[in-house]
């Protein structure tokens, strides 16, 4: 069962989470895989997800029906589901994905009054231009932040590897 504690106006424009509940882990994001932004933040996610507290389904290909929503939706706006079939739409989504992976400070500045606000009717705008970006714009601010999740995993399992 999906309890959906999200509100969606026609155009999806105003996602905004009443009560932003705890994740219960894992956390299943649907996200569309044509699209090179979309790609790059899971990505970037994947490379952060030492805990496996995620679970990544692209819902691009043509017929896809196994998600929370019709696959137009999922394709219109980033979507997740926790193991309490707690719906995520928009920005709550990343919210909780950046919270599963460590980044709490970019979790917590998402749900800021104002931020939150502002994130919320800047998603829909990003949502119908995300294949107009340009790959030169998108692959190095995307790059570089999984290149450091990438180094400081490396770190880690080291320093595990050795006792420390």
């Amino acid at each position: 069962m999906i309890d959906n504690n999200v509100q969606n106006n026609s155009n999806f424009g105003k996602c905004i989470m009443q009560t932003p509940p705890v994740p219960v882990y894992p956390l299943t994001l649907y996200y569309d895989g044509s699209c090179r932004l979309c790609s790059a933040e899971i990505h970037n996610l994947q490379a952060r997800d030492s805990a496996n507290r995620l679970r990544f389904i692209d819902c691009s290909p043509e017929g896809f029906n196994e998600g929370p929503a019709p696959r137009a939706a999922l394709m219109n706006a980033i979507h997740a589901v926790d193991a309490a079939g707690q719906l995520y739409v928009c920005v709550p989504t990343f919210r909780a994905a950046y919270a599963a992976v460590g980044l709490d400070g970019l979790s917590a500045l998402l749900g800021l009054p104002g931020v939150r606000q502002w994130a919320a009717h800047a998603y829909p705008v990003l949502v119908r231009n995300r294949h107009r970006l340009p790959g030169w714009l998108i692959e190095p601010m995307f790059e570089r932040a999984s290149r450091r999740a990438a180094e400081r995993a490396v770190q880690r399992s080291a320093a595990c590897h050795d006792g420390a």
